[in-house]
């Protein structure tokens, strides 16, 4: 923003960085190009720093833009009289007093502009030799460095000392009728860059007349004193209108508004923190922690949409004013936060997931993600909720057992799990989803279903039924007798469990006694050899999944295949779990 920028020059310029303040104030007028105080204050930046003709043309911008502003030809004078446009600057100055003629700055630049055209047409008539002192009381830069010197910037306030100096400026030969005053000398020292004794030195020092010569004659030349370094000018205050006055003090009274609302609501007076966010709004509409504030108390009082809509003012004028983007998000989260408390079901709470949302886009805080996913957990919770119907999850079980019946396993599979969104609860749709996936060849889906059964109700022999099936078809008969046997605790004489458990038996007997047939324990090594999770990972690796079909179908792609050492390696893997046949 270009207050913002203008802020930042105003203090670069006053603690003397007049590089940084030219930065800050170019920035700002980028941004309000049409701005003539910004132009003002840099053109004072630059003369600081003696560049005289960037201060020019910014004193001509500033006058352009505002012709019936007195400070604009103070500007454009200061920068005629620094290029030594003694004319120019006279009637720069002149203008301004047309506009402003009680303006002490104009009338001591028109004094200091004529005075310079005075002597510069005198030397151009006589070229007499110049007075060793008088170029140190000449433009502008005499105040600078009357100013930047920690000593005289003292005396500067007092009005006798400021006439003295104006007097000696106007003829340098008044300086002999102000020896004595200890204060002249320590001007003429800082200007001079040259250090004088604190006692006697007035007493003890002539100072020659304008006409005098110039000490010491050339055939004489006296020993160069070394120069110190010139301090830094002292810079000038910046231009403040009377409305950037009236809006920094509202600014102040709106912080201590809002400082007054937060020790209210700290103490849970919520009314009296609201009066004092209130204000504070009023008095400063730039800084919309005063709205988020006010709709942190609505969340307290349960005032619900009073809150979401002071965090959407916030949120549009955090946006308008570029504001930091933590603020808006903490609107965002705000608003989120009171849309959560206001949801009846579950449709409600997709506004504030999506708020939620929004706000970690602008900034990712771990207090609203947080709040993200407790309302997502929730909208589940309530969604399964508003969907449960027990009645119609028993005919949608029915439908599916007519259609197992029927041998219609997928249309079946519909229907058992239309009853199990409606019931999540009813180990019987478990139970016969089981027998669908295993008929389907889905034994996977078969034994997870019949898994759940087991856990929802433990007393449930066709869990164990199912599951027992499951593990039979897997060839897993040792892990299929344990579920028949642990089926049995409960149901002891349920036939299908004594079944089950009988073939388990037969095929474990068969295998230690040796009398499966190859063919029986081919099957019996390659289901042992599916449950090891690195063969699962190879068959289940899409890459290794085209290898295998290009070994079936594309002779050269698997010689080309074979040349890669990772893919033999597998390869071998596979055949070593018989799961694989190379010829």
């Amino acid at each position: 923003m270009a207050d913002e920028a203008k802020a930042k020059g105003n203090a670069a310029f006053s603690s003397g960085d007049f590089n940084t303040a030219i930065k800050h104030f170019t920035e700002a007028i980028n941004l309000a190009p049409t701005n003539h105080v910004l132009y003002s204050n840099r053109s004072a930046a630059c003369a600081s720093l003696h560049q005289y003709d960037a201060a020019l043309s910014d004193a001509k911008k500033t006058v352009d833009l505002k012709p019936d502003w007195s400070k604009g030809y103070s500007r454009l004078g200061a920068a005629h009289l620094g290029l030594h446009q003694y004319q120019d600057a006279v009637s720069a100055y002149k203008k301004g007093l047309e506009i402003d003629p009680s303006n002490e700055a104009l009338k001591s630049g028109l004094a200091d502009a004529q005075s310079a055209a005075t002597a510069s047409a005198s030397r151009a008539r006589a070229a007499p030799p110049p007075s060793p002192f008088g170029d140190a009381f000449q433009g502008p830069e005499m105040w600078a460095k009357l100013t930047a010197d920690p000593t005289t910037r003292v005396y500067l306030q007092q009005p006798d000392f400021v006439k003295a100096m104006q007097e000696i400026q106007r003829n340098p030969s008044k300086l002999n009728e102000h020896l004595k005053d200890q204060r002249v000398m320590q001007a003429l020292g800082a200007l001079l860059n040259v250090k004088f004794k604190a006692h006697g030195a007035g007493d003890d020092m002539e100072i020659p007349e304008a006409d005098s010569p110039r000490p010491p004659p050339p055939s004489q030349p006296a020993k160069e004193e070394v120069k110190k370094p010139e301090p830094e000018p002292e810079p000038e205050p910046m231009e403040i209108t009377e409305e950037e006055k009236e809006k920094k003090e509202k600014k102040e009274k709106a912080l201590k508004e809002k400082e007054t609302g937060n020790a209210a609501y700290k103490k849970k007076d919520f009314e009296t923190a609201i009066q004092h966010y209130t204000k504070a709004m009023e008095l400063d509409d730039e800084d919309i922690s005063y709205l988020t504030n006010r709709a942190a108390v609505y969340l307290e009082m349960g005032k619900y949409e009073d809150c979401i809509k002071d965090c959407d003012k916030a949120v549009e004028r955090g946006r308008e004013l570029r504001s930091d983007f933590k603020m808006v998000a903490r609107a965002l989260t705000r608003k989120g936060t009171a849309l959560v408390k206001m949801a009846k079901c579950s449709k409600d709470y997709e506004s504030a997931i999506e708020t939620f949302q929004k706000a970690l886009t602008e900034h990712r805080n771990p207090e609203t993600l947080k709040k993200l996913n407790d309302a997502e957990k929730a909208k589940k919770d309530l969604e399964q909720q508003e969907y449960f119907d027990p009645k119609i999850a028993d005919e949608e079980r029915e439908k599916g057992n007519e259609c197992f019946k029927q041998q219609k396993y997928p249309e079946a599979v519909k229907h058992y799990t239309e009853s199990l969104r409606r019931n999540p609860k009813d180990p019987k749709a478990y139970s016969n989803r089981a027998a669908c996936y295993t008929k389907l060849g889905a034994l996977p889906e078969g034994l997870k279903d019949a898994e759940k059964c087991i856990e929802l109700d433990p007393t449930f022999s066709k869990g164990y039924t199912r599951k027992g099936a499951v593990q039979f078809f897997m060839k897993e008969y040792e892990k299929a007798l344990d579920t028949y046997q642990e089926g049995l605790k409960h149901d002891p004489n349920n036939q299908e469990l004594l079944d089950g458990a009988r073939k388990c038996v037969q095929q474990i007997n068969k295998a230690s006694r040796g009398d499966l047939s190859p063919e029986e324990l081919k099957e019996r090594q390659q289901a042992k050899a599916m449950q090891d999770p690195e063969i699962q990972n190879i068959l289940s690796d899409p890459v290794m999944r085209q290898v295998l079909i290009d070994f079936q179908e594309n002779p050269k792609a698997a010689q080309e295949h074979m040349k890669n050492p990772m893919v033999m390696n597998k390869i071998q893997k596979l055949v070593t779990a018989g799961i694989v046949q190379i010829r």
